[in-house]
């Protein structure tokens, strides 16, 4: 009796493991996914209209498992045998394998359904604040209670990639990625702070702790991580030093240059600023500042920082948008180049809400839908110099995001007043390296998702036809 139990634990654990082995498609269905029947939008690649989608399914990771000795039974559990050692498993993404007019259904291992949906890339949040943490002291964004675990917000509003805005600087990143980053499967990327303390509501403004040199070397240990440099919240100097504002920008700028990232600032709206700006850098928070003048036109030093290259982007967050500004401004056709949310534990309740009801809001004000997609996908991956993100080329990380527009009387508002919409985005599906990570009312047949894996499973910075590289 006690041999055959051990015959039949081996082969349970024999088909087990060839069952994790197995590929997410089998020869005879070489696509994990074919998405049928949706209106198709990548800018990148100029494609608008009703296509199907193949998506070739990846691996998951798995990690190293040490040798475990054969277990006798005992008290009704049976037995089981010894397990050799288990290198681990990296992961490689799910990918874009086939963008076409009619793909036959019956190559996917599961269908999904988009009929009347729209299906676009992975939405990029250029602005969030994700080192969530239990550093009470303060409004603290930087491993405090402010900031917000990615993945509760991220993939019902079609978001597949954040860029944490600062929350954390040279000194506490590696705790941000520890704690956040290699456990979300939201891609998770960084504006490291200049402050080498982040945003922790406490020294934002301690130039003593600004070191360009530091903050560069944390850059180019995880360059595919950190993007860039942010300063914000700067209100030091006391008076004593003249313009003091200009000293987190030159150093912020010092750092993301010797990393080779960009520079955000969350701050002052000055000539002299975008004077020491690269054509590159971005200006958030840009319909929360004095963008116009009295007669209503934007700015003059502000059309010239446009045309120099500098970025405007939103970050809505809780009080840094005014219909003040974005009214005229719109009207003036002073679109931003990228939509951000700035979401964090109180703007994700109060009018931001999350991207899709920014993107609403910008087309109830008169932004092109076409525009507004392009400024969530392919606008951003650009600024954050990402190519190989926001869009869905073949070979591409399949990070993909299905949506429907609703027809209807919609209200949208903000800190200073409210205006009528007439479409709104309403989600269905998220796919965030070809796992199907968001799935609202269950148009997929068969529907038996996988179980996705944490840990930094789905948290590959760049997909297998590039240089692999290192977990984000």
């Amino acid at each position: 009796m006690k041999r055959n139990l051990l015959i039949i634990s081996a082969l349970v654990f024999l088909t087990v493991g060839v069952r994790a082995q197995q590929p997410a498609a089998s020869p005879a269905k070489p696509y994990k996914f074919v998405i049928k029947g949706g209106h198709v939008i990548d800018p990148k690649n100029n494609i608008d209209g009703i296509m199907d989608i193949a998506i070739k399914g990846g691996r998951p990771a798995t990690p190293a498992m040490p040798a475990e000795p054969e277990r006798p039974a005992s008290n009704g559990v049976p037995a089981r045998p010894a397990r050799p050692a288990q290198e681990a498993v990296t992961r490689i993404d799910g990918t874009i394998a086939l963008v076409a007019k009619n793909i036959n259904p019956d190559l996917g291992v599961q269908v999904i359904d988009a009929t009347g949906l729209y299906i676009t890339p992975g939405f990029i949040d250029l602005h969030t604040h994700n080192f969530w943490g239990n550093d009470i002291g303060g409004i603290n964004y930087s491993d405090g209670p402010y900031s917000i675990p990615p993945d509760g917000f991220t993939f019902r509003s079609g978001v597949t990639t954040v860029v944490d805005a600062g929350s954390s600087g040279w000194r506490n990143f590696e705790t941000f990625k520890k704690q956040t980053i290699d456990l979300s499967l939201t891609r998770v990327l960084a504006l490291l702070n200049i402050n080498g303390a982040g945003m922790n509501g406490r020294s934002e403004s301690n130039l003593d702790d600004m070191d360009a040199q530091k903050t560069a070397e944390m850059g180019k240990k995880y360059p595919d991580i950190i993007v860039g440099v942010k300063n914000a919240h700067f209100g030091g100097g006391g008076g004593n030093i003249p313009k003091a504002y200009l000293i987190p920008v030159e150093r912020g700028v010092e750092a993301a240059r010797q990393m080779g990232g960009v520079f955000m600032l969350d701050g002052r709206l000055d000539e002299e600023i975008f004077e020491r700006f690269r054509p590159g850098d971005i200006y958030t928070h840009v319909y929360g500042r004095a963008i116009m003048d009295s007669a209503g036109n934007v700015k003059p030093f502000v059309l010239a920082a446009r045309k120099k290259g500098i970025i405007f982007d939103i970050g809505f967050g809780g009080s840094s948008f005014g219909f003040n500004v974005a009214t005229p401004a719109v009207k003036a056709g002073f679109f931003p180049n990228s939509i951000s949310s700035d979401q964090h534990i109180s703007s994700m309740n109060n009018a931001m809400k999350d991207m899709q009801n920014i993107m609403g809001l910008l087309m109830a004000m008169g932004m092109p839908f076409n525009d507004v997609i392009k400024a969530a996908t392919w606008s951003p991956a650009q600024q954050i110099k990402r190519p190989d993100l926001g869009n869905l080329s073949v070979g591409s990380v399949a990070d993909i995001a299905i949506f429907e527009i609703r027809n209807g009387k919609f209200g949208f508002w903000a800190r200073d007043g409210y205006i009528d919409g007439t479409k709104r985005f309403s989600h269905e599906m998220t796919l965030r390296a070809g796992e199907l990570v968001y799935n609202l009312n269950g148009r997929v047949k068969p529907i038996n998702l996988p179980t996705i894996q944490r840990g930094g499973a789905a948290n590959t910075s760049r997909p297998p036809s590039t240089t692999p590289a290192p977990r984000q």
